[in-house]
């Protein structure tokens, strides 16, 4: 028995942890996605088998309107903010106002983000650098990957020395070798809240169901924050 998850990036440090226990529990396969939100949506529309949808809110909202996410399946996961990043060990740049923000991007060699048309973070950051004014300014440095863990994943293994990056705070969590240094200035700051729903062409629907009962449970609450996830009381 197989269970499909499409989830955005942000849940991805979440899922993995109880994969190997929940399939032991449950005698079934669990085979994930995890890319943009845009990416992940478009691919439910197009077909793709899915049984758990976890995506922001507001995205599995409007796919229950259309009837594509079973009503009354939407559980919150909790808040994910964007921050910014650090190769491990790296210096870290003041980020606390919008010159600091100017000052750190400009001193890179490299910005690592995710996809700036489909990802929640990527499209985010990019209208923060227009803001700046460095969208133009800095382009030949941009380093975009089709999601924030990939992104992260990416500038861990780039050997120059003055390298940065922004995307959700989980998904910068849980990649090894990078540190987070701090969220977006308030006046910058992307509050997204993710969360999960069963499509209603699901196959496994009551198997989705008990895996959205374990992530957004009290079991798993400690594993929500520790990751990156603020929980909404």
């Amino acid at each position: 028995m197989e269970l499909c998850i499409l989830s955005g990036g942000a849940a991805a440090g979440l899922v993995n942890p109880l994969k190997a226990d929940f399939e032991a529990a449950h005698a079934c396969q669990i085979r994930s996605t995890f890319s943009a939100v845009g990416a992940m949506k478009e691919k439910l529309l197009a077909g793709e088998p899915c049984d758990l949808l976890i995506l922001t809110q507001a995205l599995i909202e409007g796919l229950m309107a259309s009837g594509h996410v079973r009503a009354g399946s939407l559980a919150a996961l909790g808040v994910v903010k964007t921050g910014i990043a650090v190769k491990a060990g790296s210096a870290r740049p003041a980020i606390q106002t919008r010159a600091d923000l100017q000052a750190a991007f400009r001193a890179a060699e490299g910005i690592y983000f995710p996809d700036p048309k489909l990802a929640t973070a990527g499209i985010h950051f990019f209208k923060v650098l227009q803001t700046l004014g460095l969208d133009v300014e800095l382009v030949d440095r941009f380093r975009t990957f089709p999601n924030g863990a990939t992104a992260m994943a990416a500038m861990a293994k780039d050997t120059g020395a003055h390298l940065i990056g922004c995307t959700q705070v989980t998904e910068i969590k849980y990649t090894a070798g990078i540190d987070l240094i701090g969220l977006l200035p308030q006046e910058f700051e992307l509050a997204t809240v993710y969360a999960l729903g069963i499509p209603t062409t699901a196959q496994q629907p009551e198997l989705a169901r008990q895996l959205a009962q374990l992530l957004t449970g009290s079991s798993t609450r400690e594993l929500r924050i520790a990751g990156g996830f603020e929980l909404q009381d």
